[in-house]
Parts: structure tokens; sequence; C-alpha cells
């Protein structure tokens, strides 16, 4: 199959990847069936899901120009999935085209295409690694940022796939003790909070889609987002959702808190 070139002989297209998953509900093209499948399963449960992608994507962007305006001209971005169009390394370099970008991901096909479409790019590149391993993400991200100045990290959509039996604050702690002050946490994270009782109703049945995917779900309340930036200037307006966060456009409400804070 044509399509099949770009990914990695590894790779298992049979089995619903989040990361490809969360490709289809932004409307890329680097997903398989199997992914689709499992999509529009979500979909026909949560039809706001694919809205609640573009809405975390767009809360990106904005976090992105405002660090760049802040003066962060490197970012390490875990998690990143695959590319698509409005990436960070797209949105920093447009302000600042020596703002360098280094991309983490486990998915195969995501770091591959990454990589092929950095190929031109000395600024920016990704990374075959998973984020719970924090001293091999910070080593290889070594190769391109400089952690004696200021960084951005970015965790967008992914710490909701890490269980509290990996003890993902812990990851998160490490990665903060490693930057210097003025350094900056982004962070996004899936809730049931917000949810209506209908559709409470339906989040087990959401539940058991992702864990027949490469990730399980983990949910978490407000009071557990918040604590992923303990020790952190939260900015204004605080944890909200990600349509709420410094909005430039009208968007529903959505199921996924976001926030950004600066290391003191």
């Amino acid at each position: 199959m044509e399509e099949l070139k770009w990914v990695p002989s590894t790779v298992d297209v049979t089995r619903p990847s989040v990361a490809r998953m969360y490709d289809y509900y932004l409307g890329g093209s680097h997903n398989f069936e199997a992914d689709r499948a499992a999509a529009k399963q979500v979909e026909q449960l949560f039809p706001g899901v694919a809205q609640s992608a573009q809405a975390n994507r767009s809360f990106l962007r904005r976090v992105v120009r405002h660090l760049v305006a802040e003066g962060i001209d490197q970012f390490l971005d875990l998690g990143s999935g695959i590319p698509t169009v409005g990436n960070v390394h797209e949105i920093a370099q447009q302000d600042n085209p020596d703002a360098r970008v280094v991309y983490v991901d486990f998915e195969p096909v995501a770091v591959s295409h990454s990589n092929a479409l950095l190929a031109d790019n000395p600024n920016a590149t990704a990374v075959l690694a998973d984020l719970r391993a924090t001293s091999s993400v910070m080593a290889a991200a070594r190769e391109l940022l400089d952690f004696s100045r200021p960084v951005g990290v970015l965790i967008v959509a992914a710490l909701h796939f890490v269980p509290d039996s990996d003890d993902p604050y812990q990851a998160v702690a490490e990665y903060l003790a490693d930057l210097p002050s003025g350094s900056y946490l982004a962070i996004t994270h899936a809730t049931w909070d917000t949810l209506t009782d209908e559709l409470r109703a339906e989040a087990v049945e959401i539940k058991k889609i992702y864990n027949n995917s490469d990730n399980q779900l983990t949910m978490r309340t407000h009071a557990e987002v918040t604590r992923f930036f303990e020790g952190m200037e939260l900015l204004e307006p605080g944890v909200v959702t990600v349509n709420d966060w410094r909005p430039d456009s009208f968007e529903d409400q959505t199921g996924i808190y976001g926030a950004v804070a600066r290391k003191p």
C-alpha cells in the first residue's frame, strides 16, 4: 500500500493508536482503519470530541505565541503526536526564526513523519521516547536545547494517558527540576468534571475504547490537574477549560483543562 511507505515496519497498524486517533480528530491523514474505527466509536458516544481536539490545538497556538512574546526561544514538546498544520515549530519560528523545538513521542509513526517534515529544519527535531523516561528524554533534548536558559515545556493532551501507577507527578517534577528559573510549563488534561450527566453515563464506554488502544485513559479532576503545577507560579486565569484560557475567538466548552505556569 502506497500510504504505508512512511510507516516503520515495527508499527502494528491494526491496533488503534491514541496519537493517530488524535490526528483523525484534527482532520489529519496519518491514521489507519483501526484508528478511524476507534475514533468514530468515541465520536458516537461523545460527538464533541473532534471539537475538543481542535480547541486543545488552539490553546497550544495561543500558549506558544505568548511564550515567544515572553522571550522563550526553545521548547520541549512531550507527547507531541503526529505533526499537523500549526505545530509548535511553525508557530514559534513564525515569530522567532531562531526558536528551537524538540518533539518527543513514543509513537513511531509520529516521530518518523515528524523527522521527515523537519529534515530541512536545523532548529527542530523529533525523538522517539516515552515521556516517563525523563533521563533519556532530557539527554536527547540537550542535543538541541540549552538548559542553562529558560525552556517552555509543553505537555498537551498527554498526561491523561499516564496512569497514577506510573506517577506522572514525579515525571513532571523531574523535568522541572532540570530547568532554570524563568522556564514555563503548559499542560492540557482531559477531565470528566465538565461533562453533563448524560455524557458521564457514556464515559465508561469511552474509556473501554481507549483501553483497547496503545495507551489507557486516566481522567483527572481540577484539583488533580492543579497538582502538576505545585511550586510554580500559575499565569492568569489559572487552571481552566482550554477554551477559557486567554481566548481570541469563541469556542464551546470542552472537557479539557489547560494552564500555564512559570518556574520562579
